[in-house]
């Protein structure tokens, strides 16, 4: 690595400069933010149900008597042997967080196409604790476009993040957000695909503070699932 090396004070500058910048950053992330709670809301008059250890469970009973429900859409689809990489890399970072979002009147769960036992055996084999479960036989992940039919997936493009992608494929990640109010009526609040899913991925947030940076060639290519670092 070549860079540039200075005294202190040029140091010193330097990063005051920056630091202006990054304070733009932030005040930008807080309007988003208060932007985002303005957003309208969607009420879900669907039924789904989900397969969970503890028996078929609804939508409602998710949030496993919070008020809020997040949802990472989890790439597994039935005959996969194992998880997506990415999204198990996202996954790794839900156990920590986990404790403090519940006792923040936030539930969290993983929810997959793959059939519960296939999503149990690999949950086992990556050490998590967090709730995942299969929306196997609904159409919640279609709903929620995260996952795609042969004909969409043939036909070159899907609706994917608010937009047609060129890039197509069965499965893709997204992260979406619910509310449940006193009389039982759940609402999606928020959905975020694509990129934004990296509000997940504490890791990234460290990598850019680090000299190397992401050091990403050509996508995610570094990236193992944890079990299979050398």
């Amino acid at each position: 690595m070549h860079h540039m090396v200075v005294s202190h004070d040029d140091w010193l500058a330097a990063r005051r400069d920056f630091l202006k910048a990054e304070k733009e950053l932030t005040h930008l992330r807080d309007k988003l933010a208060r932007e985002r709670l303005a957003l309208p809301w969607e009420r879900m008059d669907k039924d789904y149900v989900f397969d969970t250890l503890a028996g078929p469970r609804s939508l409602a009973e998710l949030f496993e008597g919070r008020s809020q429900l997040l949802v990472q859409h989890f790439m597994f689809a039935p005959g996969w042997t194992q998880g997506c990489p990415s999204c198990s890399f996202m996954a790794d970072h839900t156990d920590g967080m986990n404790l403090h979002l519940a006792n923040h009147d936030v539930t969290m769960v993983a929810v997959s196409r793959a059939p519960l036992a296939d999503i149990e055996r690999y949950r086992q084999r990556m050490g998590w604790q967090f709730t995942w479960v299969s929306s196997f036989g609904s159409t919640f992940n279609y709903d929620f476009r995260v996952s795609f039919t042969p004909e969409e997936v043939a036909s070159g493009h899907i609706d994917y993040n608010f937009g047609q992608w060129q890039e197509t494929g069965e499965e893709w990640p997204g992260v979406t957000a619910f509310y449940k109010d006193e009389d039982g009526q759940v609402f999606r609040t928020y959905s975020t695909f694509g990129r934004g899913v990296e509000v997940m991925m504490g890791t990234y947030a460290m990598l850019d503070l680090m000299p190397k940076g992401r050091n990403e060639t050509e996508g995610m290519d570094w990236l193992r699932r944890h079990d299979r670092y050398q």
